[in-house]
């Protein structure tokens, strides 16, 4: 598709408030606090379903009318929640049928949040309602900068209004109880049906559950979840609200949407995003984030929605993240093409499941470093506004490297009874990408069978399944000249789950040049070496090239002497095949070889390891980012403008350790980027 690229008038900062926790005297301490960080933006109603609906059919909005309008008279917007991920005390009780149903058939009780089952006629009536009482109110107001239909759609349930909803869309995606058998495989294990009735959900059972079934539950279920998003934004269009619409997808490790096919459904795609480590990996964790989500923004600008200025949630605890932390990680976003800075949430929650959770005006209020950190990245924001405009192309980033990444490769993976429960996808998507940031590489994500024209090298980590449009698209980008990357357990089977036989990877046989006989997945924490002192984890394979060239070998164990590492020409392109996941270093290396080949370098060469250079494209101008995640400070040498010093760059800039240094570069640019004493 093609996607009008999401251009507010600045770039939007603020986070989710939720006033109603709080009396009235507290919110022109808020508005007050706002105005002196910069806040530009307040998302408000996420979980406010039970005080704007007291009742069913009655509802009470005078309150949300006196927040909106003291944002509004203090120049602050609202991204406008429907409350949907958290239905009232009186729809449980009402529709008990309503709330959802694991999948060993214990119904699950109100007393948190996301307690309903989206399959359930009443909540999904309930769910219009709300939505076009809200649009009615308040679709035209002047504060509104957007609608957050939902908040982090993705709650699963296996009652009876789910299997009849999934028979349902079973019958639209394959028409008859013969396809459904002939791709379930269900000659196995006697379990062929002979009336769709027959056909449950995936609930709890005696063993392994049907893999190609439980992959269709998934896709089934982000189907179902889509078309309540839909309903929704029909109620804000029929109410007459232009204002633009988004839902917060969500990153590193829950996965229940098929991305691709929501961003088509959304004005611009949004994204909570939180570290899942204290250390340095986080960075590369941020620049991950950033890069998926501008993905699915077809390589435009995106919104990040949530984050956390001050905690990150590890190991049973809640770690202490560094305010200085939280402003590059901030410009780390929106480097990579982010329209804001968003954070869950303004203030703290003196109560509740999530008291202990980062916020802006943290329990220590105003007088702290969370509170300084804020003011200052309001400040840095409003001196970089002209960023916010994208080139004329929509794209704000160059690259000429993607990696395809896709839920179905994560759900296929995801099944018990594989090789291995130790091969993740998002692990594999996420050490090559780790890789190529620290190598300075800039990245794309793409989806499978998307136009890839404007790439010169190709990534794609354990893609298990594949289907007939990823497989052309593949050799159609080795035929044009492309290099493409394959990594262990790819092109293993279709798109059903179904295993292409004759020898390893079924589907990408001829392309990658070989025949894999046999697969030997590794226990954890065991390796393997390569005949160049690199190592493997994981994962290894028994490779018998056919026409492909051995880069690298096994060395020691069982399969010592045995290819690891494999390389054919096809026609006018290149096939590298990676048996193992090979450690961090050699990785990097292996990326920066075959970018170099394909004439990719880094945005800047030669930079410190710990300083990261992100290159973001704008209408008039290119800007660097440079991150100073060190302990020493860097030097920055180029011709342009330090937006937030207001210097000139062309005799060098001394940036802190942990600080930051935003350039609006002058046309064909070159840097230097150093560390000094």
């Amino acid at each position: 598709m093609t996607r009008t690229p999401f251009v507010p008038d600045r770039f939007w900062f603020g986070g989710d408030y939720n006033p109603e926790q709080w009396p009235r005297e507290v919110w022109a301490q808020d508005v007050e606090l706002m105005q002196r960080a910069g806040v530009t933006t307040a998302t408000i109603g996420v979980f406010s379903w039970a005080l704007l609906e007291p009742e069913e059919g009655r509802y009470d909005l005078g309150w949300l009318d006196d927040v909106i309008e003291m944002l509004h008279a203090g120049g602050i917007g609202v991204v406008l929640a429907t409350p949907t991920a958290s239905p009232p005390p009186w729809f449980t009780a009402a529709h008990p049928d309503a709330l959802p149903v694991l999948a060993d058939g214990t119904r699950l009780w109100h007393g948190s949040r996301d307690t309903y089952c989206v399959c359930a006629p009443a909540y999904r009536e309930a769910s219009r309602s709300i939505a076009g009482v809200l649009a009615e109110r308040y679709g035209s107001h002047p504060a509104l900068q957007a609608w957050h239909i939902h908040n982090e759609y993705g709650t699963y349930c296996w009652c009876d209004h789910v299997a009849a909803a999934f028979r349902t869309w079973l019958q639209g995606r394959y028409g008859t109880l013969e396809a459904l058998n002939e791709v379930w495989w269900t000659t196995f294990w006697s379990q062929h049906y002979e009336s769709w009735d027959q056909v449950l959900p995936p609930r709890a059972t005696q063993y392994l559950h049907n893999p190609t079934q439980a992959v269709d539950f998934r896709r089934f279920f982000s189907d179902e979840m889509l078309d309540a998003l839909r309903e929704q934004k029909e109620q804000i269009r029929a109410a007459g609200s232009s204002a633009p619409v988004t839902t917060n997808f969500m990153l590193p490790t829950w996965n229940h949407l098929e991305q691709w096919g929501w961003s088509a459904e959304l004005d611009v795609p949004s994204v909570d995003h939180y570290l899942d480590t204290a250390g340095p990996d986080g960075e590369a964790h941020v620049a991950y984030a950033g890069d998926v989500t501008r993905g699915w923004a077809d390589g435009g600008p995106w919104l990040l929605m949530e984050q956390s200025i001050s905690s990150i949630s590890v190991d049973g605890r809640v770690a202490f993240k560094d305010p200085a932390r939280a402003v590059r990680n901030s410009l780390g976003y929106v480097a990579r093409g982010s329209q804001s800075s968003l954070f869950f949430q303004w203030r703290a929650s003196a109560a509740g499941s999530e008291a202990w959770h980062g916020a802006m005006v943290p329990h220590a209020g105003a007088d702290s470093a969370t509170f300084r950190a804020v003011c200052e990245l309001g400040a840095v924001l409003d001196s970089i506004a002209e960023v916010v405009r994208p080139p004329a192309d929509g794209r704000v980033t160059d690259s000429g490297i993607a990696i395809w990444w896709h839920a179905d490769g994560w759900w296929a993976l995801d099944n018990a009874g594989l090789p291995s429960d130790h091969l993740s996808y998002p692990d594999a998507v996420r050490s090559v990408h780790r890789a190529a940031w620290h190598a300075g590489l800039p990245v794309d994500f793409a989806r499978p069978g998307a136009d890839l024209a404007s790439y010169r090298v190709l990534l794609v980590p354990s893609m298990f399944a594949m289907d007939d449009d990823a497989v052309r698209s593949a050799e159609a980008f080795v035929a044009a000249g492309g290099h493409l990357v394959v990594w262990p357990f790819t092109g293993i089977a279709d798109e059903n789950l179904h295993v292409v036989t004759g020898g390893y990877p079924g589907r990408l046989r001829d392309l990658v040049g070989l025949r894999v006989e046999h697969l030997a997945p590794l226990a954890p924490g065991e390796t393997v070496t390569l005949d160049d002192g690199s190592t493997g984890s994981v994962w290894s394979e028994l490779v018998q090239p056919d026409d492909a060239a051995v880069l690298r070998r096994y060395r020691g164990g069982d399969l010592d002497g045995r290819p690891a590492v494999t390389r054919v020409q096809r026609g006018a392109g290149t096939v590298t095949y990676v048996s193992t996941h090979l450690d961090l270093a050699a990785t990097r290396a292996l990326l920066e070889e075959i970018a170099s080949g394909a004439g990719i370098a880094p945005v800047v060469a030669d930079r410190p390891a710990d300083v990261e250079v992100v290159r973001r494209r704008g209408a008039d101008h290119d800007y660097l980012f440079v991150l100073n995640h060190s302990g020493a400070p860097a030097r920055v040498a180029g011709p342009g403008l330090d937006l937030v010093g207001g210097d000139r760059t062309d005799n060098g800039v001394r940036v802190v350790p942990g600080g930051y240094l935003v350039v609006r570069e002058d046309a064909d640019a070159t840097w230097d980027v150093t560390t000094t004493d």
